[in-house]
């Protein structure tokens, strides 16, 4: 009990210090998106880095907000006449594929958040640019996710 309080509340912790006013305006994480004229090769990937995860970032609360609005549509099919029902299977199975697509996206971009380490190699320019670019790549990934699961929700979920 006691661990699954710590571990809600470090993750509380990483959420709030995400957290920003805008879409397009982010000042957590030491302001790095505020970053002067990167210097280096290393320090242009590191703004890249950033300014993607700065991007999506904002979009968790919609994905959050979609996975509720997504669940709730499956609860209500599932309340459906057998008739009814069959009838919406298809509609029934991408709502679920959307659910899972939501899901993916969320943990995608919490696991990238855990595991990106802002100060790897700094002593090594080499393996910490090595080490840059296969977060870009992920970070972009995580977007693709992101961005992807939002666009099924407005195509699959109109208000």
């Amino acid at each position: 009990m006691r661990s699954n309080l710590l571990v809600l509340l470090a993750m509380s912790v990483v959420l709030l210090g995400c957290q920003s006013t805008t879409e397009h305006q982010h000042e957590g994480h030491s302001g790095h998106s505020k970053m002067n004229t990167p210097k280096t090769p290393a320090d242009s990937l590191f703004k890249q880095v950033m300014d993607i995860h700065d991007q999506v970032m904002p979009k968790l609360g919609k994905i959050r907000g979609a996975q509720k609005r997504a669940q709730q549509v499956l609860d209500s099919l599932s309340t459906l006449s057998a008739r009814h029902a069959k009838e919406l299977t298809t509609y029934k199975q991408d709502v679920e594929t959307l659910i899972n697509s939501l899901d993916y996206a969320d943990f995608a971009m919490d696991k990238w958040m855990i595991e990106f380490n802002m100060d790897s190699a700094k002593d090594n320019q080499e393996l910490r640019v090595a080490y840059l670019r296969a977060e870009l790549d992920k970070v972009s990934n995580v977007k693709k996710a992101i961005l992807g699961s939002l666009s099924k929700v407005d195509s699959l979920l109109k208000e």
